[in-house]
């Protein structure tokens, strides 16, 4: 069985998959660091929910990928997982 960083090599060989799949990279590094910070914390969605008022359904949304956070609701979800949200523009590594 092949496994997926050996797939995802293979497929980002291809300019196309590789440019679409840098351009939704933002966007992963968001759902990763909520979903991290909250499992970190030992915290369902429903009790992130009631700590940030934020609807449980809006919280998956955004992990599953099917929703955009505003900065606010990034804010608000920092503030109920008692951490601090940094937002950081970096270069970007020539080719």
């Amino acid at each position: 069985m092949q496994k997926f960083s050996d797939f995802l090599e293979e497929q980002l060989k291809d300019p196309e998959f590789r440019k679409e799949y840098e351009a939704i990279q933002p966007e992963m590094a968001v759902i990763r660091a909520l979903v991290d910070a909250r499992i970190s914390q030992n915290l369902t969605q429903k009790q992130l929910s009631e700590r940030t008022g934020i609807n449980q359904a809006d919280i998956s949304k955004l992990e599953n990928g099917t929703r955009n956070p505003s900065l606010n609701m990034l804010k608000r979800l920092a503030d109920g997982l008692d951490m601090t949200l940094k937002l950081e523009f970096i270069p970007k590594q020539k080719a």
